[in-house]
């Protein structure tokens, strides 16, 4: 099955987090090609502000699997995810994320921050001592030794813009029709 195939099935979960009048993301977990994870967005209907469609899926997935740990799973997403989901991604050792619209105020997979290719771009150096045989409190340093700082411990595959503008328009004609019905109840 292909990446699209498995936005499209996103792209459902997000039309029944819609029908809930909730912003209308949808995700789910695959392993394997098979979806072991499903989850839309929740937070206003459950009380629960981190009932995001990512978090669902991967509690989904998680419970299915009897473990927190996803290696080797696959996030469909319709929208990039936040910062909170991608901690749980993160913490349950996703390996790839696939999402569909960018989101420019939030999404932290390349388009505010970029967490998943979190590697600092500074090098530093770092001497290593040494004690002779000669004497413990004669102390040599090693040559240098040069190193790129990878600031977080796991790092999934990310693949962005798949069915983009499917997922970009659903949420516009979200937020358009919400802004209508917030005039309307001004006037």
């Amino acid at each position: 099955m292909s990446d699209e195939f498995y936005m499209r099935e996103a792209l459902l979960l997000a039309r029944q987090a819609q029908t809930l009048g909730e912003v209308p993301v949808g995700a789910l977990v695959v392993q394997d090609g098979i979806i072991i994870g499903r989850g839309f967005n929740a937070p206003v209907s459950r009380h629960d502000p981190s009932a995001h469609a990512e978090m669902q899926a991967l509690r989904d997935a998680a419970q299915r699997l009897g473990n927190y740990r996803l290696p080797g799973c696959t996030l469909f997403v319709t929208l990039e995810p936040c910062l909170m989901c991608a901690g749980a991604i993160m913490h349950a050792r996703v390996a790839r994320v696939v999402y569909g619209a960018p989101d420019y105020k939030t999404g932290v997979c390349g388009s505010v921050l970029n967490i998943f290719g979190e590697i600092d771009s500074q090098r530093f150096t770092h001497h290593s001592p040494l004690t002779t045989h000669h004497s413990p409190l004669t102390t040599h340093h090693s040559p240098l030794t040069t190193y790129q700082v990878v600031r977080l411990n796991h790092h999934a595959e990310v693949t962005g813009g798949v069915l983009a503008g499917e997922c970009g328009l659903l949420l516009s004609h979200f937020f358009a029709q919400r802004r209508a019905q917030q005039r309307e109840a001004r006037e």
